[in-house]
């Protein structure tokens, strides 16, 4: 879980959504942190919204291999789970099962991370739905 370490840490968070058409579409912003669990084999993610979302999130090494998981509870109701795998020391992509979405984590400087998700469009390049600016707490 030492591939983590570039998340681990508290972050100030700037949320855009940059569909129109989309509801919730717009910016929010909120606080988040990445922790070690339970001897260093998981990575908690906590967050919340000025909007009043809440979300936990469960990064896990898969015991069988070389891939990581994981698992996303919103107290909106929403659970999600993904595949994990690193593109580049500096790029975590995520596949989210049974969806379309895929994410990517990407370190921009030691204090930056850039969180994008995208969904397919139609045979063009994926459309960008959600960016968050991950901005390190000192």
């Amino acid at each position: 879980m030492e591939k983590f370490n570039f998340l681990i840490g508290n972050w100030d968070l700037e949320y855009r959504i940059p569909r129109r058409d989309s509801p919730g579409s717009g910016t929010d912003h909120g606080t988040g942190s990445f922790t070690r669990a339970l001897d260093d084999r998981y990575v908690f993610f906590d967050y919340s919204t000025i909007s009043g979302a809440k979300a936990h999130g469960i990064f896990a090494k898969d015991k069988n291999g070389n891939q990581y998981r994981y698992w996303w509870f919103e107290n909106s109701g929403i659970f999600l789970t993904a595949v994990c795998k690193f593109l580049n020391e500096n790029t975590l992509f995520l596949d989210w099962i049974d969806t379309e979405l895929t994410q990517t984590f990407t370190v921009e400087t030691l204090n930056k991370v850039v969180l994008q998700m995208f969904r397919p469009a139609g045979g063009k390049e994926p459309e960008m739905v959600l960016e968050v600016i991950l901005t390190r707490k000192v």
